[in-house]
């Protein structure tokens, strides 16, 4: 590349938003729409409540982590630094459909989904773009640069590590298993960053079926027609497993089950020792841990939480949220379980509107709140706000005719006068 060519690669313009005038005024505004004092006080008393014949316990870990924390607080704090001029997403910041919105409502413009009002092609010099915690692919980030945008990057530091990794085995001619969605904004900005240079490769995997079948190519080789077929859509262009799979190096959408993962990393193990032998392995596979702090303290939370003689479990959160879909779907092996949005699905004790991870739909469950004793388990994912849990926890003990603040006030004053 010659030297005039390089001068004409245009450098990104990253807003630093991060003063300290800026953040206290953004914490005062995301205290005022996200948290919680029930839930603050829930943690102080063990994380349980119960009256009217209902306990509630919440999970030892649930709603934001500090990645997402991070991410709506700069989007807030783009607000507060520019408080004319146009502003823009990438996408949605999080997978919480309340959070964005909120972002809707503070005149965000949204590039992409299902609240798009706008369209990259339209972006101008020096228009302040957020991307998202997901990040964004490569030529995206391009796209951006090239047009001379400001940037706010809200990118979670573990996706960004994730991206290391598959960089790392491109350069090193590792193609990269992905365990994750191949739709998904994360695993698509990911994917992106293993082909970065032109060289490297990627497969995603969604589960173990499809590891299974990768695991039998590698061992026998197949059809590779079949093959291409079956992941059309999640693997580098030209992909070809006869080449693509002798050298691999397994990476995960941060959000994916840790057991999953670590099944899967196990199994493609197995397949490349049976194929080239333990004495090779180091030359033809290698693994991280990439699962996200902060998904993994949630679904331990969760495993723990089950231990206890519950009899349902409520998780809150976004239906399009990864880790909460994954915190739904190891409760519902256990017991009766209801993913909803937020508390105005909950109808009455006869009706509650939940999302089927199976059929991929809200449904209807009827007589879902019986009468009596009750132990009820909550949980959150990691993009769920605490004002979210706080509404659930006072709809469940309102249907039994209780008064959350009240019975706190009237517990706090007894134990203040004992």
């Amino acid at each position: 590349m010659s030297i005039s060519s390089v001068a004409e690669v245009p450098k990104p313009k990253r807003v630093n938003l991060r003063r300290p005038d800026i953040m206290e005024a953004v914490r005062e505004e995301v205290e005022l729409h996200y948290r919680s004092q029930i839930v603050e006080k829930l943690r102080q008393r063990g994380g349980e409540l119960e009256a009217g014949g209902l306990k509630v316990r919440l999970a030892k870990e649930f709603g934001f982590c500090y990645g997402v924390e991070r991410a709506i607080d700069l989007a807030y704090a783009a607000r507060k630094v520019f408080p004319n001029q146009p502003i823009y997403i990438l996408g949605e910041i999080i997978h919480n459909p309340e959070v964005n919105e909120q972002l809707v409502a503070m005149s965000i413009k949204f590039l992409s989904g299902p609240i798009k009002s706008a369209s990259i092609d339209d972006l101008k010099e020096d228009d302040v773009v957020i991307i998202p915690a997901f990040g964004a692919e490569v030529a995206t980030m391009e796209k951006l640069k090239a047009k001379g945008c400001q940037l706010v990057d809200t990118t979670c530091g573990d996706v960004m590590s994730v991206w290391k990794r598959v960089t790392q085995n491109a350069k090193e001619s590792f193609t990269s298993i992905i365990h994750g969605k191949s739709k998904h904004e994360e695993t698509k900005a990911t994917s992106s960053r293993a082909t970065s240079n032109n060289a490297g490769h990627y497969l995603v995997v969604l589960n173990i079926a499809e590891t299974d079948y990768a695991c039998d190519y590698i061992r026998h080789n197949g059809n590779k027609a079949e093959f291409l077929a079956k992941f059309a859509g999640a693997m580098s262009p030209d992909f070809d497993p006869d080449l693509h799979l002798a050298s691999i190096g397994v990476a995960n959408q941060t959000t994916m089950l840790r057991s999953e993962t670590e099944e899967i990393q196990r199994r493609l193990r197995r397949a490349m020792v049976d194929r080239y032998g333990e004495a090779e392995i180091d030359r033809h596979y290698r693994m991280f841990d990439t699962i996200c702090g902060a998904t993994q303290e949630r679904q331990d939370a969760l495993i723990q939480l089950l231990q206890e003689p519950l009899d349902m479990m409520i998780v809150v959160g976004g239906y399009n949220s990864s880790n909460t879909s994954h915190l739904a779907e190891m409760s519902e092996e256990r017991m009766p379980t209801f993913f909803i949005r937020n508390a105005s699905k909950i109808l009455s004790d006869k009706a509650i509107l939940h999302f089927n991870l199976h059929k991929q739909e809200e449904v209807l469950a009827e007589n879902w709140l019986p009468a009596g004793k009750l132990y009820v388990g909550i949980t959150a994912g990691a993009s769920c706000p605490n004002n979210l849990i706080d509404d659930t926890v006072r709809r469940l003990f309102n249907l039994r005719g209780v008064n959350v603040d009240g019975m706190i006030a009237a517990s706090e004053a007894a134990a203040a006068n004992s």
